[in-house]
């Protein structure tokens, strides 16, 4: 070859800024973003982010769960489009995408749930809320004109999060996830290591000093509002002190009482892990539930929600919706929870990972990240919609097995469909 020729082949540019945040021009994945953030952030910030409860056991089996699925494609097959679009709680949305409620987020980047609004409406995907939010509802709700779920956490003093639910109705949020996995909290030892103690929510001394290495971080944390929660209480310090009343374990399935009466909208129970609890939920009149270990950081040693869902989905048949979080980070993740019987996929990190990295920008970018890689990956199994996935798109690399135990009652119906 000629060195002319050679030249020409030569790429000398750089690449494209997604939404103009230089930062994100070479981030083709979740987890190059998720390098990105963690560059950015101190380190009782990072602990926060990444850590599960203490072995983490829970935490990495989400990943080695959905490692182990493979696709069957049905290849020939004509694909010359591909429709993403889904119907959630009779609302219609373009992609089976939901932004999973985070406690605290601008503890990552000083905007938190304003950007983070901002990138769901431009996806026109529903955003969740947490009780812990770090922004009023009421102004998150001016930053977007897509759907808003409120999550919910009950605790001693039931006149709080009855004000807090009143508040999300009335700022018309279209849906309440009712979070039955985090009655106690956990202990999560990564974020001890590093001084970090929630749900005291100040930051360790060395997050400050390693701040150093962070200037960035550290100037929009002092140079923004003070941090509070002030949906649960004043929009100040004295929130904080709040949190030290929560995870008392006094939440039970009576609570739905009062809140059916100050909430007239889809109820969705968060953390549901067995068959019988989403028959018990079907049977009460909820309108969806969530599969969920939150993300590996409550109880350590449950199975990857993954295995469980297949068993979930048919003990209730179809009487309410089914959707599902914890340890997705790839279009090709979403694709196989559909194919399983999801409606859709709540993503937590995964977004979290954009906002900490470059803000509203980061998020948007990880939101087009999981649905280019959806959109390739349904082409790729010759499926035209979300509706043709389907379990005979799957199988598991063992053979079924281990599906079919881990999912529980009812479930070992489900073995069949992934034999080899």
């Amino acid at each position: 070859m000629k060195l002319s020729e050679a030249v020409r082949l030569l790429r000398v540019k750089r690449p494209p800024a997604p939404y103009g945040a230089r930062t994100l021009a070479r981030c083709y994945s979740i987890d190059d973003v998720a390098r990105v953030a963690r560059s950015r952030l101190p380190l009782g910030a990072r602990a926060y982010l990444d850590t599960g409860a203490e072995g983490e056991y829970t935490l990495h089996r989400n990943r080695a769960a959905l490692d182990m699925i493979e696709f069957l494609p049905e290849q020939p097959r004509r694909v010359t489009s591909v429709d993403t679009s889904t119907t959630v709680l009779g609302q219609q949305i373009p992609l089976p995408i939901v932004l999973s409620p985070i406690g605290a987020p601008r503890f990552f980047h000083h905007e938190g749930e304003r950007a983070v609004a901002r990138a769901a409406g431009h996806a026109g995907i529903p955003y969740g809320v947490s009780t812990l939010a770090t922004v009023p509802v009421e102004e998150i709700a001016a930053q977007t004109n897509s759907p808003l779920w409120f999550q919910l956490y009950v605790w001693g003093d039931r006149r709080d999060a009855r004000r807090a639910v009143e508040r999300a109705r009335q700022s018309g949020f279209s849906a309440l996830l009712l979070s039955v996995d985090t009655n106690v909290r956990a202990s999560r030892e990564r974020e001890k290591h590093t001084g970090l103690d929630l749900p005291a929510p100040e930051l360790p001394l060395l997050t400050f000093f390693e701040g150093a290495l962070h200037p960035t971080w550290v100037w929009h944390f002092f140079a923004s509002e003070e941090i509070s929660f002030p949906n649960i209480g004043p929009p100040d310090h004295r929130s904080r002190n709040k949190i030290k009343e929560m995870f008392d374990g006094s939440m039970s399935w009576q609570d739905l009482g009062w809140i059916r009466e100050v909430w007239d909208r889809p109820i969705l129970l968060k953390g549901v892990m067995r068959p019988d609890e989403a028959v018990r939920a079907a049977e009460a009149g909820l309108d969806g539930v969530i599969v969920s270990n939150h993300g590996g950081r409550q109880l350590d040693h449950v199975p990857a929600t993954i295995d469980v869902l297949p068993g979930i989905v048919d003990a209730v048949e179809g009487r309410l919706e089914v959707l599902v979080d914890s340890g997705f980070r790839r279009g090709s993740d979403i694709a196989a929870a559909l194919a399983l019987g999801a409606k859709a996929v709540l993503v937590g990190r995964a977004h979290l990972y954009g906002l900490a990295a470059a803000g509203e920008a980061g998020v948007r970018h990880c939101i087009d990240i999981l649905a280019t890689e959806l959109r390739r990956t349904m082409a790729l199994c010759g499926v035209r919609s979300v509706k043709e996935l389907d379990r005979n798109l799957l199988r598991w690399r063992d053979g079924g097995a281990r599906s079919a135990a881990s999912a529980g009652p009812g479930a070992e119906r489900m073995a069949v469909s992934f034999e080899h």
